[in-house]
């Protein structure tokens, strides 16, 4: 049996966008698989800000390498254009230094 990889960094993106809340839905529903298929990607929670308009993700990766890749991926350059984000997003890495459950 394989042996799960342990978290390296986390991704906390926040972003406004224009898009009515059901759009927004509809737009991270069909690009899921593509999210499902990255390399190193262990988890990502969608998140909504305390506004209508507050949107994340919350990103787990492996290795800094995997998310490294990931920004520099055609899918992280499109998410301004598909969600419409409105002014510039938040965006932290995050080193992740232990974990409770593996």
């Amino acid at each position: 049996m394989a042996e799960s990889k342990q978290p390296e960094v986390m991704l906390l993106v926040r972003f406004k966008s224009s898009l009515k809340p059901e759009e927004l839905e509809k737009r991270y529903r069909e690009r899921l698989p593509r999210f499902r298929a990255l390399p190193g990607l262990l988890q990502k929670y969608y998140t909504q800000g305390p506004g209508a308009d507050e949107w994340g993700g919350l990103y787990i990766w492996d290795s800094q390498e995997s998310l490294d890749k990931y920004m520099e991926s055609d899918l992280r350059k499109s998410i301004p254009d598909v969600y419409e984000v409105v002014g510039a997003p938040s965006v932290q890495v995050i080193p992740i230094i232990e974990t409770l459950r593996s």
